[in-house]
């Protein structure tokens, strides 16, 4: 993971870097996620909750609330824990007015620029960012908002113009970058970027692979085979029968299925690596196993390593053809899973 932040801060520039750890690191660990990222200027969190975790771990670089501040009691948690609340909604600002924070906040001003989901109409930007500099608990303004196609042909522009001729005016520093555009669109880069996915070693480009821009899988989810069954022609293997031989063929039986977060939608054929080769999966993946295809991996057997993602078999491969992406999968991970980390 460490790699990666560095390769985040060498497209980044002379922007500051956010290291984007909401959803438990994108499942790899909130405690291990801080130590990767240590040398990052700031993290991005969703909930007060994970803020706090950082700041018991000694985190003490910015920590900015990516959906902000849910109600007006969290205003002090923010103050006390020196928290960076995007406000995205008037219903924010009128909790600010009300209960003024016991230190004044760093604040992200969020705009939408064609996403629709969250964000303040670009049209009243004049308006909101003069609301916002008059409140008594506000010590900076950064205006920020979020591309919906940076990792798509339609590209940023269509966002990323109005937005910047909109706002240029006020003068103040802004955000925009995620991890498609840190890596496409140098011109996103803004004072702040926030690179997520990229961190953890998947692509954010369906057409790019992660080692073609230089990033290493953070995680391998890895188990073995624990039994060998040898199908004749006509015989099924799972539940539903899904796959059926056309030839006598042997399956190796793994220790993994979808309670351990492996997708249970994955159909025959998505990509696994057996003993060091790559093959296949046969059938329906069960709630603790899932079965594999040993044709031509005549020295697996029992205990042999099975990848299912990470090292030699990227997840973004994996997610493509389950049709899904590798946020999901990442994410996805059960907390029943072992971890053992390396260096």
């Amino acid at each position: 993971m460490a790699h990666n932040l560095r390769v985040a801060r060498d497209h980044a520039g002379t922007a500051r870097t956010f290291a984007v750890v909401k959803a438990n690191a994108y499942g790899h660990g909130l405690s291990r996620a801080r130590r990767a990222f240590a040398a990052a200027d700031g993290f991005a969190v969703l909930t007060l909750e994970e803020a706090a975790n950082l700041r018991l771990m000694g985190v003490e670089q910015p920590i900015i609330l990516l959906e902000g501040i849910f109600g007006v009691d969290e205003i002090a948690a923010c103050a006390d824990l020196d928290l960076w609340p995007v406000l995205h909604h008037v219903m924010q600002l009128d909790w600010l007015q009300q209960q003024p924070p016991a230190r004044p906040l760093q604040i992200f001003l969020k705009f939408d620029s064609g996403m629709h989901r969250l964000g303040f109409p670009l049209a009243d930007h004049a308006d909101l960012i003069a609301r916002v500099q008059r409140l008594p608990g506000v010590a900076g303004v950064t205006l920020m908002t979020h591309f919906a196609q940076a990792d798509e042909a339609a590209g940023v522009n269509w966002q990323l113009q109005p937005f910047l001729s909109e706002t240029a005016v006020h003068g103040l520093p802004w955000s925009t970058a995620n991890s498609a555009a840190l890596l496409r669109y140098p011109e996103t880069q803004g004072a702040w970027v926030r690179p997520g996915i990229m961190l953890y070693g998947a692509s954010p480009f369906a057409d790019v692979s992660a080692a073609q821009l230089g990033l290493r899988p953070a995680m391998t989810l890895q188990s073995e085979i624990i039994s060998v069954q040898t199908l004749k022609a006509g015989e099924g293997v799972g539940y539903g029968q899904l796959f059926r031989a056309e030839r006598a063929i042997r399956v190796g039986v793994v220790a993994c299925g979808y309670a351990d977060g492996y997708p249970r939608h994955a159909p025959t054929g998505t990509p696994v690596q057996v003993a060091g080769r790559i093959s296949q999966t046969l059938g329906r993946v069960s709630m603790d196993m899932l079965c594999v295809d040993l044709s031509g991996c005549d020295d697996a057997v029992l205990g042999s390593p099975v990848v299912l993602w990470g090292e030699g078999l990227p997840v973004d491969t994996v997610a493509a053809s389950a049709g899904t992406t590798a946020y999901e999968l990442l994410c996805a991970l059960a907390a029943r899973v072992p971890v053992e980390e390396t260096d």
